[in-house]
C-alpha cells in the first residue's frame, strides 16, 4: 500500500484511492488469476511488461488499453498498442479513450469516454466495469479509430502549446484544432481501412482533442519548450514529476511513417509540429503548417 499511496500523492494529491485498490508489485502475482487486464502505463514501458507476463496469462483473458500512444514495427509502420497486446498475449484487447482530465475525473466531475471494441461480449462487460453516473462510457465498434484519435491528438496538442507560447488567442487555437482534426482523420483513414467517420465525433475524437489542446502535459511542456528553449527531456524532469510526454514520441513515429511513405506533403500541420519540436524551426512557423 505504501507504493500505491506514494504514486497517488505524486500525481493526484488530495484525493483518496478506494479501499479496494491494492498495490501488488509482482506482475506475475497480478495476472495469475485475472481474466481481465487493464493496461494504463506509458507506452514506452509496454513491451517489457508484455514480455514479463506473456506466458502467465490465462487462456480466457481479455484486455483493455487506456494507453495513448503508438509504436512502430521493424518496417517503420505504425503499430497500435492494442495490436501489440494482442500479438504478445493472444488476447482480445479493447481501447478506452476520451476527454478525461485526471484530476477532474477524480473530483467526480461528469466526463465521457469511448470504448472501441472488436468483441461485443467483452465490450459490454468492460462497459459495466467502467461506466458510472459521472463517467459515461459509449461503445463503438471501431477500435482503430478510437485508438488513433487518442494518440494523434497529443501531436496536435504540441502545436496548441506553441500557439500559447506565441500569445495567440482562441481564434488561432480553434483554427489549429480544426485543421488538426482534419489531418487526424485523413491520416487514420489513409493508413487503416474501415475506420468510421462518426468515431471522430465521439469523446475520443473531437472532445478529447479540444480538452487536450486547452490543458494537459503536452500543451504545458510545448509552451515552455517554445518559451525557454529547454529540451523535452529537461522539461519532463522539471515539470512532469515522473510522468512521460506522449505527444513527442508519437510525433516522431508519425513523421517517420509519413517520410517513409512519401506523404509528408499531405500533412503540413503535423510535419510543421515535428519541425518545430525536433528540427529547430521557429514556433511562429506553426501558422504556416
Amino acid at each position: 500500500m505504501n507504493i500505491c499511496v506514494f504514486l497517488h500523492n505524486m500525481y493526484l494529491p488530495g484525493y483518496k484511492l478506494p479501499s479496494n485498490i491494492i498495490a501488488v508489485p509482482d506482475l506475475l502475482e497480478v495476472v495469475k488469476d485475472a481474466n481481465c487486464l487493464v493496461f494504463c502505463i506509458p507506452h514506452q514501458f509496454l513491451p517489457k511488461t508484455l514480455q514479463q507476463i506473456k506466458h502467465h496469462v490465462l487462456p480466457d483473458t481479455y484486455a483493455i488499453s487506456c494507453i495513448k500512444g503508438v509504436d512502430h514495427d521493424e518496417n517503420g509502420k505504425l503499430r497500435l498498442i492494442t495490436g501489440m497486446i494482442y500479438d504478445e498475449l493472444n488476447v482480445d484487447c479493447s481501447i478506452l479513450c476520451g476527454a478525461n482530465v485526471a484530476n477532474q475525473v477524480a473530483a467526480g466531475e461528469f466526463a465521457e469516454a469511448t470504448l472501441g471494441y472488436r468483441v461485443r461480449d467483452h465490450a459490454e462487460k468492460l462497459q459495466v466495469l467502467f461506466n458510472t453516473p459521472d463517467f459515461c462510457v459509449t461503445l463503438v465498434n471501431d477500435p482503430v479509430g478510437v485508438e488513433f484519435c487518442g494518440s494523434l491528438k497529443n501531436v496536435i496538442a504540441l502545436g496548441a502549446g506553441f500557439i500559447d507560447a506565441l500569445g495567440y488567442g482562441s481564434n488561432t487555437k480553434a483554427a489549429l484544432i480544426r485543421i488538426g482534426l482534419m489531418e487526424m482523420k485523413k491520416f487514420t483513414k489513409m493508413f487503416y481501412k474501415g475506420v468510421k467517420n462518426t468515431t471522430f465525433f465521439q469523446s475520443s475524437g473531437v472532445a478529447d482533442l479540444i480538452t487536450t489542446c486547452w490543458g494537459g502535459r503536452n500543451v504545458k511542456c510545448a509552451t515552455l519548450f517554445a518559451k525557454t528553449g529547454k529540451s523535452w527531456e529537461e522539461l519532463e524532469r522539471e515539470v512532469l514529476n515522473g510522468q512521460k510526454l506522449q505527444g513527442t514520441t508519437t510525433c516522431k513515429e508519425v513523421y517517420n511513417m509519413l517520410i517513409n511513405s512519401q506523404l509528408d506533403s499531405e500533412f503540413p500541420l503535423m510535419v510543421m509540429i515535428y519541425n518545430i519540436a525536433f528540427r529547430g524551426y521557429d514556433p511562429k512557423f506553426i501558422l504556416e503548417g
